[in-house]
């Protein structure tokens, strides 16, 4: 018991008043951040005892608070998210984090959420990686799930098709088909292929913040598009 005691302090100090003290003196807002984050990571994990309800309270008052004073941030699923759009979140990030978390949807859930990670620290070239490994990765779970035959090697342009072949859509979206395949063909594969995903020669390729936020929202909208049109056949 003595070594535990003597583990749950740092120069005489408990690891608590460490941590709050270097919140509360660190000057990076990403650093400050990742303490908020690893605190309510701990909290959810039932560290020291927090029952789910307690730690779900904490979760929303973090959250309110984050609003009130206009800081572009909220805690989901496990880790801080970067907000831009209070709209956005509410109608397609904030869904598509409750529906990934399917047990079916594992996969896509964590490159969706590490995409975000990476759009909070400014990584935006993995943001558009993970993004489209997200969006692959929803289409290969429907798959596997209703049973249509894939390769693990199959590429955005073939998963849609197969989800397409095997009426995924209903019927009546026939006219829009051709539109629905531009879109999602032209949208997020080739904004990652072009930016990200090849050798960028002698000059380095700089993918702006604006290209990965569109990324990420285009991600959002078109798993959670997918994913309720999957659930609504299955009824």
């Amino acid at each position: 018991m003595a070594a535990l005691r003597d583990q749950r302090k740092i120069h005489g100090a408990r690891i608590s008043e460490v941590v709050v003290d270097f919140f509360l003196q660190e000057r990076s807002v990403e650093r400050a951040l990742d303490v908020v984050e690893l605190c309510f990571k701990m909290s959810q994990a039932g560290v020291r005892h927090v029952s789910k309800r307690e730690s779900d309270a904490a979760v929303a008052e973090l959250n309110e608070r984050f609003k009130e004073h206009g800081v572009g941030y909220q805690f989901e699923s496990g880790e801080i998210i970067r907000v831009d759009s209070q709209f956005l979140h509410a109608e397609a990030v904030k869904p598509v984090l409750e529906i990934l978390r399917d047990k079916n949807f594992q996969g896509a859930n964590e490159e969706f959420l590490k995409a975000h990670e990476h759009y909070r620290h400014g990584r935006h070239k993995e943001c558009l990686v993970d993004a489209l490994k997200a969006f692959e990765s929803t289409m290969k779970s429907i798959c596997s799930v209703r049973g249509w035959p894939t390769q693990p090697t199959d590429a955005a342009k073939i998963l849609i098709k197969t989800c397409m072949d095997n009426g995924l859509f209903p019927a009546y979206f026939d006219a829009q088909f051709s539109s629905m395949r531009s879109l999602l063909e032209s949208g997020i594969p080739t904004v990652r292929n072009k930016d990200a995903a090849h050798g960028q020669g002698v000059a380095l390729v700089s993918v702006p913040e604006y290209l990965a936020r569109y990324a990420l929202n285009l991600t959002a909208t078109t798993i959670l598009f997918m994913v309720e049109a999957h659930q609504q056949a299955t009824k």
